[in-house]
């Protein structure tokens, strides 16, 4: 069968712990003619994806504790950002530090939410395990409006933490949040024809709308976040070394995303189904938001001139 842009059925076969998969796999069960749910793997055991080539089952079933290493790196990463959102709080005369607080605060709010979509602790096709992953979608799509955001307060065209920039800031990512939320839930549920309408055929697990929000928005917007902090460090305050954390920090995002769908497969089959790459994964993002924080603090350190940082 052809794939189509937007069609998540590649992913949810191919990359085990795909958390919107679990969204697909309620919308299959809408289509009683599917066959892409085997009777052989039934619902209170079966792993997070669609039929996946590999996949962790169920805690509790054929003696599975489910995906614990991701499950240990979540409950792990959750204190580490904790203690980012504390440091940063603590930095008051920092530019720009109630907008890196709140993508903070949004990244330590994904943690758990990745624990419960990924951890294979829901029954899949579950109403909780729906709407978990809805909702984490949603901050998801809003976490990655907050990383532009900074990007774009850091360039001052409005004052920091100001009414002026938080407005705009929270209307935004309030809307990204309701409307991907929105979405997901559609997908799962079919609340709507438009939006939760089941793929033709079913098996493709086709949605436009939340593969461009899942996959191409969080994609765009880093990058347009990288471009905007090289130009302000670059041209604007005329450093080098601000920058290596800012290229490091991209270079761990990136290789998260490789190991999440390159090699994860391959980690599953590997340890005969007992984890997966995307604790790895799931290290490597925590380890690019603790080097934000760090690229972050070199371009608001007190030995710095401050009026570079606010170019008239």
């Amino acid at each position: 069968m052809p794939t189509h842009f937007g069609d998540f059925q590649p992913l949810c076969s191919e990359t085990p712990s795909y958390p919107w998969c679990n969204l697909f796999y309620r919308q299959l069960q809408r289509a009683s003619n599917s066959t892409l749910l085997p009777p052989s793997v039934p619902s209170v055991s079966a792993p997070v994806g669609i039929n996946p080539e590999c996949g962790i089952l169920r805690t509790g079933h054929d003696g599975s504790i489910g995906n614990v290493a991701n499950i240990a790196v979540c409950g792990a990463s959750v204190f580490f950002v904790a203690f980012l959102v504390w440091a940063c709080n603590r930095r008051k005369a920092a530019v720009g530090r109630i907008e890196l607080l709140l993508f903070l605060s949004l990244y330590l709010l994904t943690l758990p939410l990745q624990l419960l979509t990924t951890g294979s602790i829901l029954e899949q096709g579950s109403l909780p395990l729906v709407v978990l992953t809805a909702i984490h979608a949603g901050s998801v799509a809003a976490l990655f409006w907050s990383l532009l955001a900074n990007a774009l307060v850091a360039t001052q065209v409005v004052e920091d933490g100001t009414m002026s920039s938080m407005v705009p800031f929270s209307i935004f990512a309030l809307a990204v949040f309701g409307g991907t939320t929105y979405i997901s839930m559609d997908v799962a549920l079919g609340i709507t024809q438009t939006i939760g309408g089941l793929s033709n055929p079913p098996e493709r697990l086709g949605s436009i709308a939340l593969f461009v929000l899942t996959s191409i928005w969080p994609g765009v917007t880093a990058l347009l976040y990288l471009l905007i902090m090289s130009y302000i460090v670059l041209k604007v305050l005329n450093e080098t070394r601000p920058m290596w954390f800012y290229l490091l920090a991209a270079a761990l995002f990136v290789l998260s995303q490789l190991d999440w769908f390159l090699l994860s497969k391959v980690i599953c089959k590997g340890s005969n189904q007992k984890v997966d790459g995307s604790f790895i994964a799931t290290l490597l993002e925590t380890a690019s938001v603790g080097v934000l924080y760090l690229a972050w603090k070199s371009i608001t350190e007190e030995s710095w001139d401050d009026d570079a940082y606010y170019p008239s």
